[in-house]
């Protein structure tokens, strides 16, 4: 009794080691001990033995892909110095076998065991569509224009999967920009450029001024003498100081001369 209850326990245990569970958000295939992969999918929740064969697993929801360290051209022909972008999908799970066993396998991408599908082919049309959609924005217009591109890199790769008649298969989530730098030269561009504009625009201010000034002055006759005495009265109150700090022998006030005397200190 004792060895038919340590034999079951030991196949248990040869049944729980042989046996895979296809999680939440994957599809499964059998692999035949003849390594063909069947058509028929396995579906969350269900256990599947790999005593015979094997059991491939493929997420199927919401896979992410990062297309990072990009250097489009922009429309004022500039080369942007980082673009960083994110695009998410999702398989149609009844289709997964027919893509697997159809595709390209150069399309799918391997990963801590499991299979992506078509994860290369995202990546690369996604990449595509990054370089059409930056040239139509200026380097610097870009930051502005984040949510436009991600619709339009967005659009261009259902097109593009639309092509393929794989519209139906891969359902494109979201595109999203992480990261948008135009090049060195072209901010410092920019910033020269606006201080520039600073520039000009603080000489217009001082010409505006000058221009009330004069009009005011000649509407106004009594305004030039009032001005000239106003600045004979400043340069009067500036006099003493400016004798104090005098180091020569003879100074000059009004057209006398005045010849000033050292003194010891």
């Amino acid at each position: 009794m004792k060895r038919i209850f340590t034999l079951s326990v030991l196949a248990v245990a040869v049944l729980a080691t042989g046996c895979t569970r296809i999680e939440t958000g994957e599809v499964g295939l059998r692999v035949g001990f003849d390594k063909q992969v069947k058509t028929e999918e396995l579906l969350p929740g269900s256990f599947n033995q790999t005593l015979i064969g094997d059991v491939i697993t493929f997420p199927t929801k919401e896979i992410s892909v990062k297309v990072e360290n990009m250097t489009p051209l922009a429309k004022d022909n500039s080369t942007m110095k980082d673009f960083d972008a994110l695009i998410t999908y999702n398989i149609n799970q009844a289709q997964v076998a027919e893509i697997y066993n159809t595709k390209n396998k150069s399309f799918h991408a391997k990963h801590d065991g499991d299979v992506y599908l078509m994860y290369n082919y995202v990546f690369n049309a996604t990449r595509n569509a990054i370089y059409k959609s930056a040239r139509k924005f200026e380097a610097l217009e870009m930051g502005d224009a984040r949510q436009a591109m991600e619709t339009e890199i967005k659009e261009q790769v259902i097109r593009t999967l639309a092509e393929e008649k794989l519209d139906g298969t891969i359902v494109i989530s979201q595109v999203l920009i992480r990261n948008i730098e135009p090049a060195d030269s072209v901010v410092a561009s920019a910033n020269e450029l606006v201080r520039a504009k600073n520039e000009f625009k603080t000489e217009e201010v001082k010409v505006a001024t000058a221009r009330k000034r004069n009009e005011s002055m000649q509407a106004n006759p009594m305004a030039i003498p009032l001005l000239k005495a106003e600045a004979e009265a400043d340069a009067m109150r500036a006099l003493p100081t400016a004798i104090a700090a005098f180091k020569g022998q003879t100074l000059v006030i009004n057209g006398v001369v005045t010849p000033t005397v050292a003194t010891n200190k």
